[in-house]
């Protein structure tokens, strides 16, 4: 399974608090009025403001709290000024790491961010470092109790699929980025419904890591995903699914 649902897993297996929900919720606002600046208020014609009401709606965001973050992005009031910024450096093991960042202060989040890297073995590279390894994938999981993996497997392929993972808990179905939300729908047509769904960076290649560097990049990896201004966070760490539950 890929890096990407075992980070799902890690997520999963620690629970969520009411802080943590809080924290979630900041990240998606953000998402939110970015999407909206760039692309227009109307997710019909805004594919990334789309992605991110969905994943809005996954983390059971009140629409309130979603109308206003697009006004917001519409209008550049608060958070009109948020730069994108992409991390790229290595962990542990040498374990590739991709931080995608919306931050108000540049000076203020890039010497955070080394300083975390630093911290738990790892180091900032510069633009390009890792990105080689990572393409822009459509992943849509599901819950694997309750489903007929293979049955979900087959439908997923023949929708137009590129990829199926079948996990311990969690099936992931990977497609091509502009094909995700129609294989998702079709998929919930036939009576499977996903537990979230979001174009992500997949790694080509994977890096096995156990023992004390498997510990080292799982902690590495929840700093970025806690730090305030990181809203995503990939790796190419290939670790054992009990490890993750156990961390």
């Amino acid at each position: 399974m890929s890096g990407h649902s075992k980070w799902a897993t890690i997520k999963r297996s620690k629970g969520k608090t009411d802080a943590a929900r809080g924290k979630v919720f900041t990240k998606i606002i953000r998402e939110i009025g970015a999407a909206a600046k760039i692309g227009g208020g109307d997710p019909n014609g805004n594919p990334r403001l789309r992605l991110a009401i969905d994943k809005a709606k996954q983390a059971n965001m009140p629409n309130d709290n979603i109308k206003r973050a697009i006004e917001r992005g519409i209008g550049g009031g608060e958070g009109s000024t948020i730069e994108e910024i992409s991390f790229e450096g290595y962990g542990p093991a040498g374990v590739a790491i991709i931080a995608e960042a919306m931050t108000d202060n540049r000076n203020r989040t890039v010497p955070e961010i080394r300083n975390m890297f630093a911290k738990y073995g790892g180091n900032l590279g510069t633009s390009g470092a890792v990105s080689f390894i990572f393409h822009r994938k459509g992943i849509i999981l599901f819950d694997k109790k309750g489903i007929d993996a293979d049955t979900l497997g087959l439908e997923a392929i023949e929708a137009g699929a590129e990829d199926i993972d079948i996990g311990d808990e969690l099936v992931e179905v990977v497609t091509k980025p502009e094909e995700m939300e129609k294989i998702r729908d079709g998929l919930k047509a036939k009576g499977f419904n996903s537990s979230s769904s979001e174009v992500t960076m997949s790694p080509s290649t994977m890096v096995a890591v156990a023992g004390e560097d498997a510990k080292k990049v799982l902690s590495l990896m929840e700093a970025l995903e806690e730090h305030d201004d990181i809203q995503n966070v990939y790796s190419n760490a290939d670790i054992a699914e009990e490890a993750i539950k156990n961390a």
